[in-house]
């Protein structure tokens, strides 16, 4: 197959109007708690089972957007919504009521940053007014799909991340004011020959690196063109791995680089191994903590490349091994 290196798609009239975030007990005791919009100590939310309770998170973090901008639903013209379950049942469960015309999309862990370039690439396009991108996670939920039935009690390695309970939401539209979505590069998928579940990390870095070197080549700029470099959910391994790549170029990136999978839990007095994972991982740091550092103008650049473990149970269990994607979306304060 020959070798695309695709596009960086350049924005001029696409930016984050408002954004929310809800989260569950333990996110909330992390490092960055207190900062986003909801927190529901009862991760069942009062629904009868995980996936329920899953689509409710994601029901809420759109209503807070809407309240912030002051918006009923009929004002949206599009949504951009996708989740780690099959067939994404947490986000059309979760949003039918809004009825917003929908565009269900997967990503895995990358969702947030793929409907962010998709929403910004409708509103710069002229197609849509108003697009809301949302996303989100449930340990329990995964964890019963992906991984051990809850109650089985596995023993999880070191490498094993701990799946976010947690959804993010932003408004996409014209308004002129920060932050505002600049640019953005799809990513490809890279295959790293990892068939490990529990070592996603070393999934997805493949697939960061290649994403993040296609924005920098395709903008004409260097890491330390950005005040912050943020991954979705690489943890500790992937992120290693991450650096390990660009220094193969001689390129170091530790200066700039931040993981939501590192930040949203403390690693030294949470369970959670090699960090934070899951799709409300990068969404729940971006909507609770990054974005308001952006609108500010406390940083002035910004890239966000959130990436995504596309694996299957399916095919997990017949030996295949698990492609990763990352998708990168600029951001700036000016």
């Amino acid at each position: 197959m020959e070798y695309c290196a695709g596009k960086t798609f350049r924005y001029d009239h696409a930016s984050v109007q408002t954004y929310a975030s809800v989260v569950g007990k333990a996110e909330n005791e992390g490092p960055y708690g207190g900062g986003f919009d909801e927190v529901i100590d009862d991760n069942k939310g009062g629904a009868d089972t995980w996936e329920q309770a899953e689509s409710l998170f994601q029901k809420k973090a759109v209503g807070h957007v809407l309240q912030k901008a002051r918006l009923s639903p009929d004002k949206i013209d599009l949504i951009f919504a996708g989740d780690l379950l099959n067939q994404c049942v947490s986000s059309s469960y979760g949003l039918k009521d809004y009825y917003i015309p929908f565009l269900g999309i997967y990503g895995a862990c990358s969702t947030f940053a793929e409907g962010l370039l998709l929403a910004a690439a409708m509103v710069n396009a002229g197609y849509a007014d108003r697009a809301i991108a949302v996303t989100s996670s449930h340990f329990s939920s995964a964890e019963r799909q992906f991984r051990f039935p809850l109650n089985y009690g596995g023993i999880r390695p070191p490498t094993a991340q701990w799946t976010a309970t947690a959804s993010g939401a932003v408004l996409v539209s014209e308004t002129g004011k920060p932050p505002f979505i600049r640019a953005a590069t799809a990513g490809k998928i890279e295959d790293m020959g990892v068939n490990d579940q529990n070592n996603m990390g070393a999934a997805m870095a493949g697939a960061a690196y290649d994403t993040l070197k296609r924005h920098f080549t395709h903008m004409g700029s260097h890491p330390q063109d950005y005040d912050l470099i943020i991954t979705g959910d690489l943890g500790l391994v992937g992120s290693d791995l991450l650096h390990d790549l660009f220094a193969r170029d001689g390129i170091a990136i530790e200066s700039r680089h931040k993981d939501c999978g590192l930040m949203l839990f403390d690693r030294s007095t949470q369970d959670v191994h090699a960090g934070g994972s899951g799709c409300g991982c990068s969404a729940s740091m971006m909507c609770g903590h990054f974005l308001k550092r952006i609108e500010s103008g406390e940083l002035k650049r910004v890239l966000f490349c959130a990436t995504g473990a596309l694996m299957s149970t399916t095919v997990i269990q017949q030996g295949g091994t698990i492609p990763g994607i990352a998708h990168a979306v600029e951001l700036t304060s000016y």
